[in-house]
């Protein structure tokens, strides 16, 4: 007598219980069925991947198999290669579907995938991924892309529903370490709740209370933190789809009297698919210029720099308090995201590589395709976005007057007065002793002159508008992605 015959879901970035076609289809298969989600070595070292990303990968994990608790079934958790896992699976059962979902990852995901793919060929394994966000493979050009897109979103909402499972077990000889176990338990109460029950939660709190201010307080750092959806990280860990989220917002908008904020907010969720469709298309973007012709642009590499705005010593009261925000709660806001990327780039002057995975570290909402190409459009090396250079001290005035951002994560600068704080490196020698804070040691002094640095980024960036390459590139891409 043979295996018996089942079939396998393939979790990835998408944590979920509802909204899902791959478990839809395990369901209407007729056969057993599997869930797994595997903690890969060679992707967990990966330098876009944080302890902070693994641990809320793994707390949306149970908080899904909460959901699956009555139906007796539970994602089996491996920490192993993923054809490692299929492996000790096929000893056990005979694999006949492997359902997953596409993911518009980095090349190292997309060559893992045809690994699986040439893998699941010679075991006879049908693979079936499905279409993740209205985002398209293999597309040449963007022809007709927006009306596809629009049309996904308003395509019924997969409703899940589930049978209980019986005498089927699974033996998985790739249990999680203990160490690591230890590392993912530990999960930060500064970062947002992770799972699909909190992804509802805040979108439900987004529509009956914060969102009433999302359009006047998005470039805020600190109200921003309130008043802005928050899903993001939902959104890329595949807690919520982009459908759900984009249905619940525009079927509960219609009974709000003031829906500017929330029309707003489905302006942004297409943006985002639009990012990461450019990014399915050229993954490239995770290591190279979106325009060729910026790779000529020489950039000083300035180790004394990077470590500063890493580590939020630069002397610019924003920068730091932002640096500062990132690592201790993982989210920002996209004005001040962009600041950030502006400064390293522009007013440091350092190229956009040796800043991107810091940052794709610290944000717990990294989705591949949206960091690279945002990354890059702030940056100024796309060749067709205008090149927009953030003045922190004129940022820090115009979002946060009163300073209240910069003192919660600077309280060092607390006891200034407002006008002080944007600029803390302008007092007089008494107003630092009045103020007990002394520039260079309680405080860094700024490491550059703003407004020189400034000018040479200008001149320097600007100036490669006219290169033929850089031209002959913005007609390329042009023609691939903004039709």
């Amino acid at each position: 007598m043979g295996l018996q015959n089942i079939n396998i879901v393939w979790i990835k970035r998408d944590i979920r219980s509802q909204d899902h076609l791959s478990l839809q289809e395990a369901e209407l298969s007729g056969l057993p069925y599997f869930i797994i989600y595997v903690f890969e070595p060679s992707m967990m070292i990966s330098p876009d991947t944080s302890e902070r990303h693994l641990q809320f990968q793994y707390h949306s994990l149970l908080d899904l198999n909460s959901y699956l608790l009555p139906f007796n079934r539970s994602v089996t958790i491996y920490h192993a290669e993923i054809v490692e896992a299929l492996n000790s699976i096929l000893a056990q059962y005979n694999i006949v579907h492997l359902y997953s979902y596409q993911e518009s990852g980095t090349q190292k995901t997309y060559d893992r995938d045809k690994q699986v793919s040439n893998y699941c060929q010679k075991k006879n394994i049908v693979w079936r991924e499905f279409q993740r966000d209205g985002i398209q493979r293999f597309l040449t050009n963007r022809s007709g892309w927006d009306k596809s897109w629009y049309t996904t979103m308003h395509t019924p909402v997969v409703q899940n529903k589930y049978t209980i499972q019986r005498n089927l077990n699974l033996i998985n000889p790739f249990i999680l370490p203990s160490a690591l176990l230890n590392s993912l338990k530990n999960y930060s109460p500064n970062f947002q709740p992770a799972g699909e029950t909190f992804a509802f939660k805040y979108l439900k709190t987004f529509i009956t209370d914060r969102g009433f201010n999302y359009s006047k307080h998005i470039s805020k750092p600190l109200e921003s933190r309130k008043s802005c959806a928050r899903i993001s990280t939902y959104l890329s860990w595949g807690n919520i789809s982009i459908k759900q989220a984009y249905q619940f917002i525009y079927q509960n908008s219609l009974t709000i009297q003031n829906k500017k904020p929330f029309t707003n907010m489905l302006t942004r969720l297409k943006w985002h698919c639009h990012f990461i469709q450019k990014f399915e298309m050229e993954c490239s973007y995770e290591t190279k210029c979106v325009n060729a012709g910026y790779e000529i642009l020489l950039h000083p590499y300035n180790e004394q720099y990077i470590n500063a705005w890493k580590e939020g010593k630069t002397g610019f009261p924003l920068v730091d308090a932002c640096m500062k925000c990132l690592q201790e709660t993982g989210w920002i806001n996209f004005r001040m995201r962009a600041m950030l990327v502006s400064f390293l780039c522009h007013h440091l002057f350092q190229d956009w590589r040796n800043g991107v995975y810091h940052l794709a570290q610290l944000f717990l909402d990294y989705e591949p395709g949206i960091h690279y190409p945002q990354f890059q459009m702030q940056a100024g090396t796309t060749g067709i976005n205008t090149i927009r250079m953030y003045n922190p001290v004129k940022q820090s005035m115009e979002h946060d007057p009163e300073a209240l951002f910069i003192k919660k994560w600077l309280p060092e600068l607390v006891k200034l007065p407002k006008e002080l704080v944007h600029a803390p490196h302008t007092m007089s020698r008494m107003e630092q002793t009045i103020f007990e804070v002394e520039i260079g040691k309680t405080y860094p002094a700024p490491i550059i002159d703003i407004e020189t640095a400034g000018r040479v980024a200008r001149t320097e960036i600007w100036g490669m508008k006219s290169n033929v390459i850089v031209r002959a590139e913005n007609k390329r891409i042009l023609s691939k992605h903004c039709r």
